[in-house]
């Protein structure tokens, strides 16, 4: 019974690493598409975030099975109700990777000040995001201290943009709409980074039983 139930648990991890590969995928590519403005990328985005939709259903199911059919111990139990509030994080960030890709019609960062931090903010979400799913798997509580404390970069890299935009629209009182989507975009990576701290956190929950 327990050599099933390992092999389920496998599955698990297996399953949560994809999921976390197509997050990375799609902030990469909306991103991408936000920079150089390249529209092809918009649909490959929204067929990201449906994918990441299936596999929260996918992942949703495998745990009810590993609790309601090997009734888990404590630990265990703590593995798999951790790997639901990730997937729920994950989820939102497909959401808020299309809504990023879905303002490149309206939002041209092509030789804007703010470009190189937007670029700088989604490598630091998508290296967090990364490493929350990797400490997971590895059972790697120093890989959570390092992705919560990555948050704190990022949260400084908001801020920037943020003062940015205010220069912007002094400078240029006509720039208010796409300050608004410069804004947005900056608020969608920030609230990355908080989803992948949310899982490094549930990791440390499943590793340790203390959720701060």
């Amino acid at each position: 019974m327990r050599a099933k139930f390992d092999m389920q648990l496998d599955e698990l991890n297996r399953s949560l690493i994809k999921m976390g590969a197509m997050c990375e995928s799609a902030i990469a590519a909306a991103v991408k598409a936000l920079l150089e403005r390249d529209m092809s990328l918009v649909k490959e985005v929204d067929e990201s975030e449906r994918e990441i939709d299936q596999m929260e259903r996918d992942i949703e199911t495998l745990c009810m099975k590993l609790i309601l059919q090997q009734q888990p111990v404590a630990r265990d139990l703590r593995v798999i109700s951790s790997a639901l509030k990730m997937i729920t994080d994950m989820e939102r960030i497909g959401d808020q990777a299309s809504d990023i890709a879905n303002i490149v019609e309206t939002c041209n960062l092509d030789h804007d000040k703010c470009h190189d931090d937007i670029a700088e903010m989604a490598s630091a979400t998508i290296s967090m995001v990364i490493e929350s799913i990797d400490a997971f798997v590895k059972k790697d509580t120093e890989a959570v201290k390092k992705v919560i404390a990555a948050d704190d970069k990022v949260d400084g890299l908001f801020v920037k943009v943020k003062s940015d935009i205010i220069n912007m629209i002094a400078e240029n009182p006509d720039s208010g709409e796409k300050a608004v989507d410069i804004l947005m975009v900056a608020k969608y990576l920030e609230r990355i980074g908080d989803h992948a701290t949310n899982i490094a956190e549930w990791v440390e929950y499943s590793l340790t039983g203390v959720h701060e």
